[in-house]
C-alpha cells in the first residue's frame, strides 16, 4: 500500500444530498480520496439553482469539488433502476431528504440494504427520523430558532438574531461525515453495514453549553425555570469571562479576551492604566463580571483612540488574546490560510477565478488532494450510465477524461434528488 494514498481511496459514495448539510459531508469524503457520484434531479439540486442570484453560485462550487455529476429522475422507473445499478459495489449512500421521502420512492434503507448488505445508508435530517418533530421542515434558520441559538444571540434590548453562518447545516455535515467514517470502520472490523441518521438539532445542542450553563446557574440561584438567560451580544454567552467583548477602534473593531488575571494585568499595563488591576471593581474575575459595564467602558475608551492593527500589535506583544474584526474580503485573502493551502484560488470553467476551501482534515504523510472544479449539471451522466450498461465493474479505470482529485478509486453509484423538503 502506498503510504501517500488518501485515507478513503477505494470508497465509493452515492451522493443524493443537497444544499449545505449533506454536500459538505460528501465533500470531506471526496477530499479524503473517496469517489463521490453526485446525483441530481433534472434541473439540478436547489443550491445549483440559486446560482441565478448574484454570487450564489459560489457555494455550490465550494461544496462540490472532486465529485462526478449525474442526473437521474428518481420519480421514474428508469431513474430508480439506474440508482440501484450504481449501488452495486458502492460503499455508502448519503441523502438528506425529508424523512420518509426515500421510502415513498421505494428506495428506503431497508430495501436498499437488503439488496446490498455491505451498503452503509447515511441520512441527515432536521429533527431525526424517529421523534415527534420528524415531519417538520428543516432549514438552518428553523433549526437555529428551535435549538435556542437564535434566542441567545444578539443584544438584550433587541430581538433575537440568527447567526450569520449556516451553523446548523455545517455542524450536521461534520457530524454526518464522522458518523459515516465510524460506520465504515465498524464494517471493516465486523462486516456489519449500518443505517445511520444525524439530526441537525442534535448536532448543534452541545454548542450551546455556555448559555445552558448560565441558565442552569440562574436556576441554582433560585430564578424561575422559565427565566431566560440574557442575550449577551459580544460578551461571553455564559457571562463567565471578562473582559470578553468587541471594542471600537478608530477604523473598525477589535475583539479582546482576558482569560484570567495574568491577561488582565497585562492589558492594564498596555493601556497605561496599571491601577485598574488592583481596582476593587476589577481585581478578580467575579468582580469584573459583576462590574462588566464599567469594565467595558474603560477598555472601549482606550481602544477607540487606536487602529485595529495598532491594538492587535500591542496586545499580541504581551500575549493578550485579541483579533481585529475583519471583512469578508480580508478573510478570503487570509495569508495564513493561503500559505497552509487551506484556501485555494481555483480557475473555475464557469465562474472564473474563485476562492475555495480545502478539507480541514489533514493526515500526516498524505498530501491534500488537488481540488478539481465542480462539474456542470449532468456532465458525467452518459459516461456513467454507459458503464452500467456495459457491465463495467469497480476495477475498471473510471476517469478517461476527468481525473477527479487526481486519483483513481473504485466504481461508484450515485443517486438523484427527489421531491422532499431539504434537511
Amino acid at each position: 500500500m502506498d503510504p501517500r494514498e488518501q485515507p478513503l481511496a477505494g470508497v465509493t459514495v452515492v451522493d443524493l444530498t443537497q444544499i449545505y448539510n449533506g454536500p459538505y459531508a460528501t465533500f470531506l469524503m471526496a477530499a479524503a480520496g473517496a469517489r463521490v457520484i453526485k446525483i441530481e434531479p433534472p434541473g439540478g439540486e436547489p443550491l445549483r439553482r440559486r446560482g441565478v442570484v448574484g454570487g450564489a453560485a459560489l457555494p455550490f462550487a465550494m461544496l462540490n469539488s472532486c465529485k462526478e455529476a449525474i442526473v437521474l429522475d428518481l420519480k421514474t422507473d428508469d431513474g430508480k433502476e439506474a440508482l440501484r445499478g450504481l449501488l452495486v459495489g458502492a460503499d455508502v449512500l448519503v441523502e438528506n431528504f425529508a424523512p420518509g421521502t426515500m421510502e415513498r420512492l421505494g428506495l428506503g434503507s431497508a430495501a436498499l440494504q437488503a439488496a446490498h448488505p455491505r451498503l452503509i445508508y447515511a441520512s441527515s435530517s432536521g429533527f431525526g427520523h424517529d421523534g415527534p418533530y420528524r415531519a417538520y421542515p428543516a432549514m438552518d434558520l428553523t433549526i437555529q430558532a428551535m435549538s435556542g441559538i437564535m434566542y441567545t444571540t444578539g443584544f438584550p434590548d433587541r430581538p433575537p438574531v440568527k447567526a450569520g453562518p449556516a451553523l446548523c447545516d455545517f455542524f450536521a455535515g461534520v457530524h454526518l461525515y464522522g458518523a459515516i467514517v465510524t460506520a465504515l470502520f465498524q464494517r471493516e472490523r465486523t462486516g456489519i453495514a449500518r443505517r445511520l441518521d444525524v439530526a441537525m438539532q442534535d448536532a448543534v445542542y452541545p454548542s450551546m453549553s455556555s448559555s445552558l450553563g448560565l441558565q442552569w446557574g440562574q436556576q441554582i440561584a433560585g430564578a424561575p425555570a422559565e427565566a431566560p438567560p440574557p442575550r449577551t451580544g459580544n460578551r461571553h454567552s455564559g457571562m463567565a469571562e471578562a473582559p470578553y467583548n468587541v471594542y471600537p477602534a478608530s477604523d473598525g473593531h477589535v475583539a479582546v479576551i482576558c482569560v484570567g488575571d495574568v491577561h488582565w494585568r497585562a492589558l492594564t499595563a498596555v493601556m497605561g492604566r496599571p491601577e485598574l488591576a488592583s481596582d476593587p471593581r476589577f481585581v478578580s474575575l467575579a468582580t469584573r463580571v459583576a462590574n462588566i459595564d464599567a469594565l467595558d467602558a474603560e477598555i472601549a475608551a482606550w481602544t477607540a483612540t487606536q487602529t485595529k492593527q495598532e491594538l492587535f500589535a500591542a496586545l499580541m506583544a504581551v500575549r493578550v488574546p485579541c483579533a481585529p474584526v475583519r471583512t469578508l474580503v480580508e478573510v478570503m485573502d487570509d495569508p495564513n490560510m493561503h500559505a497552509r493551502g487551506a484556501l485555494i484560488r481555483q480557475d473555475h470553467p464557469e465562474l472564473g477565478q474563485i476562492v475555495v476551501q480545502q478539507s480541514p482534515l489533514r493526515f500526516d504523510g498524505v498530501p491534500p488532494v488537488e481540488l478539481t472544479p465542480s462539474r456542470p449539471l449532468g456532465a458525467d451522466t452518459q459516461r456513467i450510465l454507459a458503464e452500467l450498461h456495459n457491465g463495467r465493474g469497480p476495477e475498471n479505470d473510471m476517469y478517461p477524461e476527468h481525473d477527479h482529485c487526481k486519483q483513481r478509486t473504485r466504481n461508484v453509484a450515485r443517486t438523484s434528488e427527489a421531491d422532499g423538503v431539504r434537511q
